[in-house]
């Protein structure tokens, strides 16, 4: 019994020895693998960017590690250059790309390279190349020639590897929590857009004789996706935040995904004019869930120009704010500031087909300095469809109308349908606003009326408000047809002993007796439609100037001329003539009786 276990522990023995002998004898083997194959692979890293380049791009690291068992390599503190004399070249030669890129990290990760696999079927396969913390600047420049080139290399890479290897494929490369400069030289004074924390994926490289040709990839690649998870920059002038939320990307389905955009001012609504200095719109803009699908990515990626399919825009608002307390800036003009002006001065060319909008609300409010008050117009639970949002010249030329078709509630109440066509290629910035405001009560209107016009609406109810106008920078000329019934109002006044408006008695008898019709059409049929010529101040913005246009078609239908307003002035001035001759001849007669009683205690002493 002894005899066998001491057998056994001797087999035992011999196996581990084995087995440890077998492990030093491989360790060495990839050992001496490991520090023979680093300068040629240093070599071939090398070579092979430089050709797949066309000579344009070098790598420089500090340190290479392999690890020939586990099928990894590291780069330490690498570097890629592109060669701006060979590019200059290449321009020359028309096979210079638009972009050119500078990309720095402290470490280079390959994982699982397969060398049994490239030894016995002349096939590199990676599974991961990790880009940890780059740095990367992109410069764009549009090269004419580089119009409508396919989005692929000019030259298939397979010509630089054919002769020592059948293919070449990564798996997966990963830029983790990559910081991001894109630099458009397309421009006179160029600035730098920077973004930090971004997560960039591409899927499936292969270089073989097929992956050139292959319709489904571009740039030799199957997919791109991209990550951010939140993004904050501050305005360069200090008063806002801009904010993104979980922004995800993937090309295959061109379909971009961010959960939140916010544009939110750091001042609140009364200091915000303040620390500017002057009467300056605040704009408080938040928009959930927005999507936007098929994205051109291999056109983005060259000519930085973002087409799109759809957008879609859910649960969000704009809401706009000035207080007109403050002075106004000097000669500040709002000339070419309506939104369609705007969108041709973004710093990228883009085009979306089609943006849908649903619950979004739209307000526009005002501090008044005469009432002390801060009146607002509000459109809520908006949707819609605007159709051929673009600044992008050739598509104009073809197509120069960007619509808008929206549904919303003016004040929360009152359904409006409204129609803007806005002329993209217009200097003046022409654009045409139509639409029916359907029936509602009159009074949800005193939460403008009364802090902007110090008017009080007592009763009344709308039928329908129809209006159609032509606008552009120097006003808007059209047509307001007010239907409405029982309407009463009275004028208010700042009472400066208290804290909010008070009525003017007699002015608002005056107004509704004289003035104002209590409807439209009148009893006898007759029915006042208003010609609209409102001549927009330079420092008028869109919104105001919409609301000013369309408040002057209601003044005319409810009565308020300049005819009957003269009417009611010569009234005022009647009724005051005769207030003051009434306090005249009460001040003689008290004048006498004080004569009279000084006559009387004299002649009593």
């Amino acid at each position: 019994m002894i005899d066998i276990k001491k057998s056994r522990y001797k087999i035992i023995k011999w196996i581990a020895g084995v087995v440890l002998i077998l492990a030093a004898i491989l360790s060495s083997i990839a050992w001496f693998l490991n520090v023979k194959s680093r300068p040629i692979l240093t070599e071939q890293i090398k070579t092979l960017l430089y050709k797949s380049t066309d000579s344009l791009y070098t790598i420089s690291f500090t340190k290479v590690t392999t690890n020939i068992l586990t099928g990894s390599a590291s780069l330490q503190n690498v570097k890629i250059t592109p060669d701006t004399n060979r590019y200059k070249r290449l321009v020359a030669l028309k096979r210079a790309p638009n972009n050119l890129y500078s990309v720095s990290l402290k470490k280079l990760v390959v994982k699982h390279f397969h060398p049994l696999i490239m030894y016995h079927e002349h096939k590199l396969q990676i599974d991961e190349v990790i880009f940890d913390k780059p740095e990367v600047l992109m410069v764009n420049r549009q090269l004419a020639f580089n119009e409508n080139r396919a989005p692929k290399p000019i030259q298939s890479p397979y010509t630089i590897i054919a002769k020592s290897l059948k293919e070449f494929s990564i798996k997966s490369i990963f830029f983790k929590d990559a910081s991001f400069k894109y630099r458009n030289n397309n421009v006179v004074n160029p600035a730098v857009f920077s973004i930090d924390d971004l997560n960039i994926t591409l899927v499936d490289l292969l270089i073989d004789s097929t992956s050139f040709d292959d319709p489904s990839r571009f740039y030799l690649l199957k997919d791109v996706v991209i990550n951010l998870k939140d993004y904050n920059y501050p305005t360069p002038d200090k008063m806002y935040n801009i904010k993104l939320s979980k922004l995800d990307f993937r090309a295959s389905t061109g379909r971009l995904r961010i959960s939140k955009f916010a544009l939110e001012p750091l001042f609140d609504e009364m200091k915000f004019g303040q620390v500017s200095g002057y009467a300056r719109d605040r704009f408080d803009i938040s928009m959930n869930d927005i999507s936007l699908n098929e994205i051109n990515l291999p056109l983005y990626i060259s000519k930085q120009e973002l087409r799109a399919k759809e957008m879609a825009i859910a649960n969000g608002f704009v809401a706009v704010f000035n207080n007109n307390s403050l002075p106004k800036r000097e000669k500040e003009k709002r000339i070419g500031k309506f939104p369609h002006q705007l969108l041709q001065k973004l710093g990228a060319p883009v085009l979306v087909d089609k943006i849908q909008l649903k619950d979004v609300s739209i307000s526009y409010a005002i501090y008044n300095k005469e009432s002390q008050q801060r009146g607002k117009l509000s459109f809520e639970h908006t949707s819609g469809i605007i159709k051929n949002a673009t600044n992008i010249d050739n598509v104009k030329i073809a197509h120069p109308i960007m619509e808008a078709n929206l549904t919303t509630y003016l004040l929360g109440q009152g359904k409006l349908d409204v129609d803007f066509k806005f002329d993209l290629a217009s200097k003046t910035g022409d654009f045409a606003y139509s639409g029916i405001l359907h029936d509602f009560n009159a009074r949800v209107l005193n939460q403008i009326t009364k802090p902007l016009g110090l008017v009080r609406i007592n009763r009344g109810n709308v039928d329908e408000l129809k209006f159609n106008f032509k606008a552009n920078e120097a006003g808007a000329k059209g047509t307001v047809d007010f239907s409405y019934f029982d309407l009463s109002v009275a004028l208010m006044k700042n009472d400066p002993e208290k804290d909010h408006l008070v009525k003017r008695g007699l002015l608002s008898f005056l107004a509704n007796a004289l003035i104002i019709n209590s409807e439209n059409p009148t009893a006898d049929g007759k029915f006042i439609s208003a010609n609209v010529n409102y001549a927009r101040p330079d420092s008028t913005s869109f919104f105001s100037m919409i609301w000013k246009s369309l408040f002057q078609g209601i003044k005319h239908s409810v009565g308020i001329t300049e005819e009957k307003q003269n009417e009611m002035r010569d009234h005022i001035a009647k009724f005051k003539a005769m207030k003051a001759s009434h306090h005249m001849r009460k001040q003689k007669r008290l004048e006498r009786r004080q004569q009279k009683e000084r006559r009387i205690t004299n002649d009593k002493r």
